[in-house]
């Protein structure tokens, strides 16, 4: 999963396998989906959050977490504040806006990847008035 230098939220939930959802789901700490969510799937709160999606699961809708493993098939837009980790069976149609990515080999990605990294500062320039 992910390795230990990178902060995580313990897994509190779990969507088991032959478990399918229809609407959207909100969360907080971690979430493990080994089942079917045909709706968006978002965590809640300023506190570090992780969403594990297992290679048997499958997620039709947008995906909002600070932490997020990918190891099954995602069919939405996928935004990820901190960390992103693709396992190898990873598929994902839609854009995939990150911080920080880990993309194993095998992992496939139908759409754009959007760097979110720290915003540039604002330089404001003045000129000196001559007159």
């Amino acid at each position: 999963m992910f390795s230990k230098s990178k902060q995580q939220a313990r897994i509190e939930s779990l969507i088991g396998a032959g478990t399918r959802v229809d609407g959207n789901i909100s969360f907080s700490g971690g979430l493990r989906v080994d089942g079917e969510i045909h709706g968006n799937v978002t965590a809640v709160g300023n506190e570090t959050s992780t969403l594990v999606v297992s290679e048997q699961a499958r997620i039709e809708g947008e995906i909002t977490a600070s932490h997020l493993l990918v190891n099954g098939t995602v069919l939405g837009p996928l935004r990820c504040i901190d960390f992103l980790e693709l396992q190898s069976k990873a598929r994902v149609s839609g854009d995939v806006e990150y911080n920080t990515i880990e993309m194993h080999l095998g992992a496939v990605v139908d759409g754009r990847l959007i760097h979110q990294g720290v915003p540039a500062k604002t330089v404001e320039l003045k000129l000196a008035n001559t007159n």
